[in-house]
């Protein structure tokens, strides 16, 4: 018998803003610079999609202030660290199956025109 999965729906919060102080460059934990989140968490929204309750869902605003939490808990020098505290404390926090964090760096000190550099990480309760 074949089984197929299903995707499940997601919240999405993109351009999350944050300054903050990672780096391994001493000046960038100094100065600091500006980080750039978008997170996708999926979740089955059928329950609030029928109850219009926020308590049957995940609230936007506590994975905002989560993900701000996490990113000024330590200063880390990988984005790629960043990224992976803040997917853990996501599917720590929340009734969550999985959840992708990319991480833009736009100011990174390199000698080169760029948009922005990124790590982009997906977790989830069987993917770890």
């Amino acid at each position: 018998m074949l089984v197929r999965k299903f995707k499940l729906d997601k919240i999405i919060i993109k351009g999350l803003k944050i300054f903050d102080f990672h780096g391994v460059n001493p000046e960038e934990k100094i100065n600091g610079q500006n980080f750039e989140f978008d997170i996708i968490v999926h979740k089955d929204l059928k329950t609030p999609c029928s109850s219009d309750n926020l308590n049957d869902t995940v609230s936007y605003a506590k994975i905002i202030k989560t993900v701000a939490e996490v990113s000024k808990e330590s200063s880390y020098d990988l984005i790629e660290k960043v990224a992976q505290r803040v997917a853990e404390q996501i599917l720590s926090e929340f009734e969550v199956e999985r959840v992708g964090v990319t991480l833009k760096k736009p100011n990174a000190p390199i000698k080169a025109e760029f948009e922005y550099v990124a790590v982009e990480i997906s977790r989830g309760r069987n993917l770890n």
